[in-house]
């Protein structure tokens, strides 16, 4: 029968998911993003909180007639953070803005939960690589990557799409 979490260890996995949340939030923030440093580390610690509840009813209900899954938890939050995410998406024309500041939120939400199951070596695991993924590709683009807003501004620009199209192929 899985032990009860002492409130230290709440609060060292609540520290955590904050903690986490917050460097791939500052990211966001930094770009002026919508959701950022705030909206992150909450989308994390309330990820952390679901999983540690769901864990101490597992806990504390291990010898009911019935039995509560965990990872049940998790999935519910996937879920949720798919609702939260998609209104973050907005379509203007042929542009699409927001995907990114989705993919961080559902991303902070796997921190969240990681931290939040006691899952610490997943939680870094997973921040470093969030991290890496938004300030890495965002370095690269406009040297090794194709800046897309500079190739949507040609594009627009130009009467011609033929003329365009040729010179982004150069």
């Amino acid at each position: 029968m899985p032990e009860p979490m002492t409130l230290g260890e709440m609060l060292l996995r609540a520290a955590l998911a904050l903690l986490l949340g917050g460097m791939i939030g500052w990211d966001r923030e930094r770009k002026e993003k919508a959701a950022g440093l705030r909206t992150m580390m909450l989308v994390s610690l309330g990820s952390a909180g679901v999983m540690m509840g769901g864990m101490e009813l597992a806990a504390s209900l291990s010898d009911a007639s019935f039995r509560i899954d965990p990872t049940r938890v998790m999935s519910g939050v996937i879920g949720g953070i798919g609702f939260l995410g998609a209104g973050s998406i907005i379509q203007g024309g042929r542009r699409v803005h927001g995907l990114t500041t989705a993919a961080s939120i559902w991303a902070a939400a796997g921190v969240g939960i990681a931290a939040g199951a006691g899952l610490y070596r997943l939680a870094f695991v997973l921040a470093g690589a969030v991290l890496v993924a938004l300030v890495l590709v965002t370095a690269l683009k406009g040297t090794v990557l194709p800046d897309r807003h500079e190739v949507h501004e040609k594009r627009h620009h130009h009467k011609d799409d033929a003329s365009i199209d040729q010179d982004l192929s150069d």
